[in-house]
């Protein structure tokens, strides 16, 4: 997340030279893309984790650091 991003609120990930921006609500790919398999762990991660995203876009914009998230295991 980046702290001048625009809504809707929404993450970067990157995989194998390719670039996706993913939804926060729902884990979607909203633009860009990833392949297969590194698309449905990181939509599987957003799940995990909706709670923790909503928090870290709330404090990106408001200038408070963003809290770390545990990686998929």
């Amino acid at each position: 997340m980046n702290i001048e991003d625009h809504p809707p609120a929404h993450f970067h990930a990157e995989y194998g030279g390719e670039e996706a921006i993913v939804l926060v609500g729902n884990g979607e790919i909203y633009r860009g893309a990833l392949p297969g398999r590194a698309g449905r762990l990181v939509k599987e991660w957003a799940l995990l984790h909706h709670g923790e995203l909503d928090e870290n876009w709330d404090r990106a914009h408001s200038g408070r650091p963003l809290l770390r998230i545990a990686p998929l295991r």
